[in-house]
């Protein structure tokens, strides 16, 4: 039954989706002004060690950027905002830009993601390259060649979808490719650890169910936040710098309560 509420609520919100500006309830994540509300961990570098100016704000507009870089050297970051959050609607925009800084993996060309369900910053191994979190994938398409985007990615954890129990790193969306460097609308409805779904430009194109720790692909993470099996309830919301210059403008959320309604959840 729970699932039932879920998915008729997601179809009143595709029903209804809009711009957000003057909507009651949503919280602008990012300010448009600095980073304010968000915290670093790069690879290889303490919390807050916002290694090369590699997560920055300039004129309105949240940057990835690689320009003080000579080369990657595996070196992964992760922009968390500073509260957890269960149940909620995540709306971004986003886009890529310029070149692939040199000895980037040729997986992460045009390759970012927004990180559900996060641990904590704060909870990360010095040397882990990823949190235990769901990634909802942000790709962009190559010169030839389909690539989706809002793809899933499951560092340190595994879903079900259609009622299997599905292991695999990443899941590929329904998502048409999107290339160049035009601006892309994403969303993300997330209702605890009953079900999830990304949208893009108004269009559902994953879902996925009863998120729990386990599997693998990810590195250098302390045992004690390793739980095989624990559900994915809630947790910290994480952009990433996998190599590829990104920009966001737009980063908002609306808490919803335990049955998918606008207000904050109880659970």
């Amino acid at each position: 039954m729970k699932y039932f509420l879920a998915l008729s609520f997601c179809s009143l919100l595709l029903f209804a989706c809009k711009p957000a500006n003057g909507e009651p309830g949503w919280i602008q994540l990012f300010n448009g002004r600095d980073l304010t509300g968000w915290q670093v961990k790069i690879r290889g570098y303490a919390v807050g060690d916002n290694f090369r100016d590699t997560f920055r704000v300039e004129n309105g507009i949240l940057k990835v950027s690689y320009d003080r870089y000579d080369t990657f050297g595996e070196e992964y970051g992760h922009l968390f905002y500073e509260k957890p959050f269960s149940h909620y609607r995540l709306r971004a925009e986003y886009r890529f830009v310029g070149e692939q800084v040199p000895d980037g993996p040729d997986w992460a060309f045009r390759n970012n993601g927004f990180m559900l369900h996060s641990q904590p910053a704060t909870n990360m191994g010095l040397d882990q390259d990823f949190p235990i979190s769901l990634e909802a994938q942000l790709l962009g398409g190559r010169q030839s060649g389909e690539r989706p985007t809002m793809n899933l990615c499951t560092p340190g954890s595994n879903v079900v979808i259609d009622g299997e129990l599905r292991t695999q790193h990443c899941i590929e969306s329904s998502s048409k490719t999107y290339r160049g460097d035009n601006w892309v609308t994403v969303e993300m409805i997330v209702l605890g650890d009953s079900v999830l779904h990304h949208l893009v430009e108004g269009d559902t194109v994953m879902t996925y169910m009863k998120p729990t720790i386990g599997g693998g692909d990810v590195e250098g993470y302390t045992p004690d936040q390793y739980t095989e099996g624990k559900p994915m309830s809630s947790g910290y919301i994480a952009i990433q710098a996998e190599s590829h210059p990104t920009e966001f403008r737009k980063i908002e959320l609306l808490e919803l309560d335990k049955d998918g309604r606008p207000g904050r959840s109880r659970e």
